[in-house]
């Protein structure tokens, strides 16, 4: 009898460690998921820059072609509108230059998150490894028990 209930108190103690093990790997699959998002919200902020760069690349571009026109047309509004122009270009060459700083410092940073997230997420996986190795542990030896148990009586 009191070998019974030693049995069944290990068991019941062997059940509870299984049940935490499960809710911990639920946990360590929800803190993925959302990095993984993360990543994801990263990797479309880093998108909407680069078309961002791409535009005003072009306005840039259409800014000079505009200028150069203005330049033939009349000589006299030349130097005027040559001021206003290259105005124009360094404003869109600073702002592009600022972008692509930005460009960057969002790819490193996404890099960065990514390594993190990656040494993480491997983290987690050798964790859920080592869980379920001792799940698989755990109920090898609650077999053990049952059949010992079965073999006792």
């Amino acid at each position: 009898q009191e070998e019974k209930k030693q049995l069944t108190l290990k068991v019941e103690e062997l059940e509870r460690k299984l049940e935490t093990t499960s809710a911990q790997n639920i946990e360590f699959l929800q803190v993925i998921a959302k990095r993984e998002e993360s990543i994801h919200q990263c990797q479309l902020r880093l998108e909407e820059k680069t078309r961002e760069c791409s535009s005003l690349a072009r306005q840039l571009e259409m800014a000079i072609e505009d200028a150069k026109r203005q330049v033939e047309q009349t000589r006299e509004r030349a130097a005027s509108r040559e001021r206003v122009a290259q105005s124009k270009v360094l404003d869109l060459e600073t702002q592009l230059s600022r972008n692509k700083t930005e460009l960057n410092q969002l790819r490193r940073s996404k890099d960065d998150a990514e390594c993190r997230y990656e040494s993480r997420l491997q983290d987690l996986k050798d964790r859920l490894e080592q869980s379920e190795s001792t799940n698989r542990s755990m109920q090898n030896y609650v077999q053990f028990l049952k059949s010992s148990y079965a073999n006792v009586f």
